[in-house]
């Protein structure tokens, strides 16, 4: 290389004692006392500064200025035309980036947190508590027999076992005992009396006035009004929240909520009892799916384990209703005492349950019991894809609203039962995500009007009338931060309710 002045010792020193030294050595002494050229440092210079991150990058042109202005004259010892200007160029950009805040803008993003969840509501039992803080038994030091000064115990081994038998597990339970429960929260060990405001608000008679149906500017204002805050978010069950009810109360509000572990979750806003007006109980063992209050303000849980149950507050029971082994799926009132259900069974199945009779006995006529013969009285058609859900309008049954996976809901005209319902309404709406958003509901005191959760962000609660015009949209940025799953109405207050995946309800209200 012609740029590079050769300095090698001269070649008589290179054999001491008829013995060959080895290059390293050359090499060495050559790395150690030749600098190399600014093009060679010009290569290293690019090869370490492409790993070079964003700080990194900002100690180097600091060191670089601070090179510059102790050159000699202008001009820099090491560094080439292309270095500078590379480095001249990165120094531009760190100006320009910081005339427009960019670094404290992607700072205040950092800092910027996500609003966490309410932790009103359902607390940790104390008692099953497995906390760190707990209070754990001191034992006293271990301490060997040959420490001691002790002989060995001599130790049978147990007889062996076969490996079936070692390996076995009992199963577990797949459906409560057959009779009354007590209503024991499970926040306690032992059964106490329910507390007397809740026994008193249960058995509270609501008043119910007729009211004439809003006009649709009325009943959008009326839904402007709703509002929701951080103590009308609680935590009220455990898991995903599979069903959910309004008491039919109108003094004060009285929510309850199921979720997919069996829990049943009571919540008042305007009671103390429990954790911030929560008590927590379990009555079933899988998802409860459906429940309603009755008439008698009576609460009727269903359970995929194949339990039906009646909530006895009076009693603080929850009672057998019905119950099969294949499971079940929801269940609706027949008359308006509410003493007749019929219900739905997840091998298809429909079953008509007369609560005031203790067991049923029936006699058939086995020639009238054809399969091939029974026919439908209507059919909706035009669902491509599987239904999650199909209801009536509460007060007359003219409509009949459906939601389907194939991101559908839909208002069929049942005013006149004909074998073809005709389909007044076909709505856009995400309904692929089938383990969060299940079903839409009606509102008893507007039955031309329904609610359903929504995916989009910021999440929401739309109230659609059944032509598909959108009424309202509830929304909270602050505190609704999660899909709603399951959606209802107040049967005669202007309030909503929405439950997420996680057991918390939040309640819209005026």
């Amino acid at each position: 290389m012609n740029h590079i002045k050769e300095m090698t010792p001269p070649a008589d020193n290179d054999d001491v004692g008829g013995l060959r030294r080895s290059t390293r050595n050359k090499a060495r002494m050559k790395l150690t006392i030749f600098a190399p050229t600014t093009e060679v440092f010009t290569r290293r210079r690019m090869k370490y500064s492409s790993k070079d991150n964003n700080k990194a990058t900002k100690r180097k042109v600091t060191h670089v200025d601070s090179y510059i202005e102790n050159s000699d004259a202008g001009r820099p010892i090491g560094l080439s035309s292309y270095e500078l200007e590379r480095l001249e160029n990165i120094r531009q950009n760190q100006a320009f980036l910081s005339t427009i805040k960019l670094f404290e803008a992607r700072e205040d993003l950092n800092q910027t947190a996500t609003p966490k969840p309410s932790q009103r509501g359902r607390k940790r039992n104390p008692v099953c508590s497995n906390s760190k803080s707990s209070v754990r038994e001191v034992l006293p030091p271990r301490k060997s027999l040959r420490l001691q000064n002790k002989d060995a115990e001599s130790l049978l081994l147990p007889p062996k076992r076969h490996a079936m038998t070692s390996s076995y597990k009992k199963p577990s339970p797949t459906q409560k005992p057959e009779g009354p429960i007590l209503m024991v929260p499970l926040t306690q060990e032992d059964w106490s009396p329910l507390p007397p405001e809740l026994i008193k608000l249960w058995t509270e008679v609501s008043v119910t006035e007729e009211k004439q149906a809003l006009d649709l500017k009325g009943y959008s204002d009326a839904l402007k009004r709703l509002r929701t805050d951080k103590a009308r978010v609680v935590k009220v069950v455990k898991d995903r929240i599979f069903s959910a009810a309004f008491h039919p109360c109108n003094s004060r509000l009285l929510l309850a909520a199921g979720d997919k572990s069996g829990h049943l979750g009571l919540w008042s806003p305007d009671c103390d009892w429990g954790g911030d007006g929560v008590l927590l109980f379990e009555p079933h063992l899988r998802p409860v799916s459906c429940m309603a209050f009755s008439a008698s303000s009576d609460l009727l849980s269903l359970s995929y384990d194949g339990t039906l149950r009646s909530t006895d507050v009076e009693k603080a029971v929850f009672d057998d209703v019905y119950r099969v082994r294949k499971g079940l799926h929801t269940f609706d009132f027949l008359s308006r005492d509410c003493s007749t259900l019929v219900v739905g069974e997840w091998n298809g199945d429909v079953a008509i349950v007369d609560r005031r009779t203790p067991g049923h006995v029936s006699i058939y006529d086995a020639r009238f019991l054809k399969s091939d013969s029974i026919q439908a009285v209507s059919q909706l058609h035009g669902h491509p894809l599987s239904i999650s859900s199909a209801y009536f309008s509460p007060n007359t049954g003219n409509r009949v609203l459906t939601c389907s996976f194939d991101n559908k809901i839909r208002v069929y005209d049942t005013s006149i039962i004909t074998s073809n319902a005709p389909l007044l309404t076909s709505i856009k709406h995400d309904m692929q995500s089938a383990c969060w958003l299940s079903k839409a509901s009606w509102d008893p005191k507007q039955e031309d009007c329904f609610l359903v959760g929504s995916m989009e962000r910021p999440f929401k609660v739309q109230v659609f009338h059944e032509t598909g015009q959108l009424q309202h949209s509830l929304r909270d940025k602050e505190n609704l931060t999660t899909m709603q799953s399951v959606t209802m109405f107040h049967p005669s207050r202007n309030a909503v309710l929405g439950g997420n995946s996680s057991g918390r309800l939040h309640l819209f209200t005026d």
